[in-house]
């Protein structure tokens, strides 16, 4: 197996990306995106040793795609679902987008924001992506997908949408360049997963929830991942008859809540004595796994294989506040915390490469990445010059990664921003902004303003806050995060106590000397 610890190199396209036209036929592109799935959600062992929890899943097929191309050990999202999900779309980091919390009811903050003890929270974008400038509280942006389809792409949206709140257009994918929209609304979660339960259609007081435009599966015993799968696989047969190029943005709703089992896969988890949620949670991931088996499947029985760039993410890291069996915030270890959390465990995730006749087999690549970086990856990917666009991409394209081709490397900061409030409790759950810049990572909480600094390399598990003995790398992240935020004009909360916008996190350096 190859071992390569590289860094990102590339320059900032400040409203524009562009990207050199290198093959004549540009390759249909498969993004499998999986929801709440954290580091160790898989037997595929993404750090430098097998865990208990790889010994528990059975994700062969993420193994097979391991195996083809390049895994990625330091990958990472945002710590929930739709300030992701707007990167990916827009290539821009959430301190600049706004939409810093996840996306439902239109023109209103999240209820868990109004009454804070400590802290007013800023009028973000709720209403999610914007194709308009003039509406209010959205992050305007010509999407990913409709690049994709301007170029010639087929473009289909299958599963979890969660780019607008109810009733604006970007709640709809089809408003955002894709020509198909396979179960895709406004919601972030399924009422229910079972075909038995129509998907919570029908369930009076949970409309909002119900999984839209699945009917002819109602009242089957067929898993929600399934009836997905079986569509993407349909929708496919157009494109690849037409001869067209195809994206495919396959957003599993798994593994979010509600914890329901895959009847045909759960008894061996029970067997095994796992927690009922944790049976029922190892079931979902073995339906996830199944659904790229089949997707991977499809591709080499239809000839596609050798012509399709697969990508593999998680838009955040894996749930351990809430609904899971055993001991809270330990289901991501080594990783601390989880989903909600600025700690390794909330933002770092799982993802896989391949692109045949550019990656490497077996490769496995420690640089770190960023969400955002996937936007600009796919437009070069895709050989498309987006040209003017109106936002502002934040993220760099790892083609250059993905080919192998080292030449000089920076020492680039990735950044986080919520400016918001989840509402489960835990380590790292709050209100915070963070930095990482090679092995350092620098975070600042906003509702006590005081800093916590860790060296990743030596102390994965975050546990060594070293600020009190490395000034220096303190100050230098302090002014890193610091400039980055004012430079992309990022909201913070307000104090109750002073009445003030809370101290930039190099003031609080100042302060405390």
């Amino acid at each position: 197996m190859k071992y390569q610890i590289l860094l990102l190199f590339g320059s900032l396209c400040m409203g524009c990306v562009e990207v050199n036209k290198t093959d004549s036929q540009p390759p249909n592109i498969v993004l499998f995106f999986v929801d709440d799935m954290g580091w160790q959600d898989t037997s595929l062992p993404f750090w430098d040793q097998l865990t208990d929890f790889n010994k528990i899943y059975k994700t062969p097929h993420m193994e097979r795609l391991a195996k083809k191309g390049v895994k990625f050990t330091n990958a990472y999202a945002t710590p929930v679902c739709s300030p992701t999900r707007v990167s990916l779309m827009t290539g821009m980091n959430a301190a600049r987008h706004r939409v810093t919390n996840w996306t439902l009811k239109p023109d209103q903050k999240q209820p868990m924001e109004l009454n804070h003890p400590s802290l007013e929270f800023p009028d973000w974008n709720y209403n999610g992506i914007g194709l308009d400038p003039s509406t209010a509280n959205t992050a305007f942006a010509k999407p990913l997908p409709q690049l994709l389809s301007d170029n010639g792409y087929y473009t289909i949206h299958a599963g979890k949408a969660h780019f607008g709140a109810i009733g604006y257009p970007s709640s709809n994918p089809l408003n955002l360049g894709f020509k198909v929209n396979i179960a895709g609304h406004a919601a972030g979660a399924p009422e229910s997963y079972l075909g038995r339960e129509n998907f919570g259609n029908g369930k009076i007081g949970k409309e909002v929830w119900a999984v839209p435009g699945l009917e002819k599966y109602h009242g089957q015993d067929l898993f929600l991942t399934e009836a997905l799968t079986q569509e993407v696989l349909t929708a496919l047969d157009k494109p690849i008859l037409d001869k067209q190029p195809f994206f495919i943005y396959f957003a599993l709703y798994g593994l979010h809540t509600p914890l329901m089992a895959n009847d045909r896969l759960v008894e061996p988890y029970r067997k095994m004595g796992l927690e009922e949620p944790e049976a029922r949670y190892a079931s979902m991931i073995e339906s996830m796994d199944e659904a790229l088996g089949n997707v991977l499947n499809y591709l080499e029985e239809n000839d596609q294989e050798d012509n399709t760039v697969i990508l593999f993410m998680s838009d955040n890291g894996g749930l351990s506040a809430v609904a899971r069996g055993g001991e809270k915030h330990t289901h991501n270890l080594p990783l601390k915390s989880g989903k909600g959390s600025i700690y390794e465990g909330g933002i770092r995730v799982p993802m896989l490469a391949y692109w045949p006749g550019k990656t490497q087999e077996e490769t496995v690549n420690s640089t770190p990445l960023i969400i955002e970086d996937f936007f600009p990856t796919i437009l070069e990917i895709a050989q498309i010059e987006a040209g003017e666009i109106p936002q502002t991409v934040d993220g760099k394209s790892f083609v250059s990664l993905l080919r192998n081709v080292t030449t000089e490397f920076t020492h680039r900061p990735l950044f986080w921003h919520y400016p918001n409030e989840w509402g489960p409790e835990g380590p790292g759950i709050g209100s915070y902004s963070a930095v990482r810049q090679g092995d350092w990572k620098l975070i600042y909480f906003h509702t006590n303003q005081t800093l916590e600094l860790y060296n990743l390399k030596n102390d994965i598990e975050e546990n060594q806050n070293l600020v009190a003995t490395n000034f220096e790398a303190v100050k230098s992240l302090a002014d890193t995060l610091t400039n980055y935020l004012k430079s992309v004009n990022a909201q913070l909360p307000v104090d109750k106590m002073t009445n003030e916008i809370v101290l930039w996190p190099n003031q609080l350096l100042d302060i405390k000397k």
